[in-house]
């Protein structure tokens, strides 16, 4: 297994040789004890993240097993607000999901096939990779209401006052949207309707 901090060349990337960079990620746990910066906000939403029952039965539908790699920085609020309910969901169902993080800054040129909409580097980004470790969609950096309201909203708004309204966006939404987009993109059958 290849330590976390090799580079991979563009040439073993572009070939889809996804299973060595997979297997060369950390794990969540490894990449928090590795944070210089919101060490103690990364933990904290962790440890209180919680997956509903609807969400955990969708994931046990998976059709196969799936890989969440996860390009992210320690800095990055979304980042923090968004992959440790991922990283919750995946301990719940390891049969179904197992979920690992590359540092963005030090994998260019993976972020480079991954750029948002406006061409930039948004993080995180969730690669979905299926059980040959192939890429059948990829998630970020928001979930999509959130970015729907940043992008009508954001621009009248101080950078502080737009975090703020941010992070209140994520406090009620408790990962139920990004769970659910990336869920969508696995493969995961929608809910049951509830018996009558």
């Amino acid at each position: 297994m290849r330590d976390h901090r090799e580079k991979y060349t563009s040439a073993e990337q572009g070939r889809g040789d996804m299973r060595n960079v997979f297997e060369g990620a950390q794990t969540l746990s490894d990449f928090v004890a590795a944070a210089e910066q919101h060490r103690d906000m990364w933990r904290s939403i962790y440890a209180r993240a919680t997956v509903n029952e609807e969400i955990l039965e969708r994931a046990r539908r998976l059709p196969a097993r799936r890989h969440l790699l996860v390009l992210v920085e320690d800095w990055c609020g979304d980042g923090f607000n968004s992959v440790p309910w991922l990283a919750r969901l995946a301990d719940l169902v390891p049969e179904k999901l197992e979920l690992r993080v590359l540092r963005r800054d030090e994998h260019l040129e993976l972020m480079d096939r991954h750029l948002s909409r406006t061409g930039g580097r948004a993080i995180p980004v969730v690669m979905v990779l299926d059980e040959n470790f192939e890429e059948i969609g990829w998630w970020g950096s928001r979930p999509a209401e959130l970015q729907a309201w940043v992008d009508e909203n954001g621009g009248s708004l101080t950078k502080d006052e737009r975090y703020h309204q941010v992070r209140l966006w994520y406090a009620r939404d408790r990962g139920v949207s990004t769970l659910t987009e990336v869920l969508a993109i696995a493969g995961a059958p929608e809910a049951e309707p509830a018996a009558v």
